[in-house]
């Protein structure tokens, strides 16, 4: 290659970034319409706010090493003459690449753990109580009722309608109402999510709320938030009549995992009473069963279930033959 050709892919190296920037500049623009709206819960607004704060931070460096890279490709085309400089450590480099990284990570990881840590944290008192329930491949919601408390619940008693192995000999259940589809929550009041799966892991997922939860078999996971922005208000606002907040699964759970998914209104403190007084709590659904408590609710004997034994007698052998 001659000086000639150096100088030439120098320039164009500049010409390239030049476009390069432009083509990122018109993607943002573009593409930004197909991101999520603004967050419709309280501590949404926070993890959004990070999220800027990410994308500011890892902006600055990526625009800087693209310049410094065009520019020093076209300082430094190779000359006949010219020879590198060999350059193999300094102490005050690493220290500068290695201090500066760690304390804003620092800052990231600290902020979003004190968001996590607000949002997995105890429910207020006056949260209303939601138990989602997954299995493949859908959702279904148990809501508290009067009284604010979920019953006892044990796949143990699972059968027929009792779909959630809800104890219907604890009271606390009487007054609690499933529902299926689509469920609603009140804007403005904490929602206390409880998460119980029967069969795989499944992820409780809720985009516009920036909040997800895995649902794992075997034990309960929470979180809480607080809805901010009506369905119909968020209908306004991204200019779709048709717009809908939803519960995604957001773990490959199986062949239909994609269809997983359930609708979430927010309703207005007035509305969301109306629905909640169309619901059938499970003492209108769901007798009283006859089966003990579930903590003392009889274990499945393996043992019991054996396969049939082979035959082995002579008209056995004949019929084989």
């Amino acid at each position: 290659a001659t000086e000639k050709d150096n100088k030439t892919n120098g320039t164009l190296m500049l010409v390239f970034i030049l476009g390069f920037f432009i083509s990122i500049i018109w993607q943002i623009k573009e593409y930004s319409k197909f991101l999520l709206p603004e967050a419709a819960s309280v501590h949404g607004k926070e993890y959004d706010w990070l999220m800027n704060v990410n994308f500011i931070l890892i902006f600055i460096p990526f625009t800087l090493t693209h310049i410094f890279l065009a520019y020093f490709a076209y300082k430094y085309a190779g000359k006949k003459n010219t020879k590198a400089f060999f350059f193999s450590h300094s102490n005050k480099l690493e220290m500068i690449w290695t201090i500066i990284p760690a304390a804003v990570l620092t800052f990231i990881i600290s902020y979003g753990l004190k968001n996590w840590n607000d949002m997995t944290s105890v429910a207020p008192a006056e949260a209303t109580v939601v138990e989602l329930y997954a299995k493949q491949f859908d959702w279904t919601a148990r809501y508290s009722g009067t009284d604010n408390k979920l019953g006892e619940a044990n796949y143990r008693l699972i059968e027929g309608a009792n779909e959630l192995g809800v104890n219907m000999n604890d009271g606390a259940s009487l007054d609690d109402y499933m529902v299926k589809g689509e469920i609603h929550i009140p804007i403005g009041k904490p929602v206390a999510f409880k998460f119980r799966s029967r069969d795989v892991i499944h992820s409780a997922y809720f985009p516009h709320f920036r909040a997800q939860m895995n649902c794992v078999p075997g034990m309960t996971t929470m979180f809480h938030f607080t809805p901010t922005i009506t369905t119909a208000e968020m209908r306004t606002k991204t200019g779709n009549d048709k717009f809908d907040y939803i519960l995604l699964c957001n773990k490959i759970c199986g062949a239909a995992h994609y269809n997983m998914q359930l609708t979430i209104v927010v309703d207005k403190e007035e509305d969301y009473n109306k629905w909640v007084k169309e619901q059938k709590t499970l003492a209108e659904t769901l007798k009283p069963a006859d089966t003990p408590s579930a903590e003392n609710a009889a274990p499945v004997d393996s043992a019991a279930v054996k396969a049939p034994e082979a035959k082995t007698d002579s008209a056995a052998k004949v019929a084989m033959k």
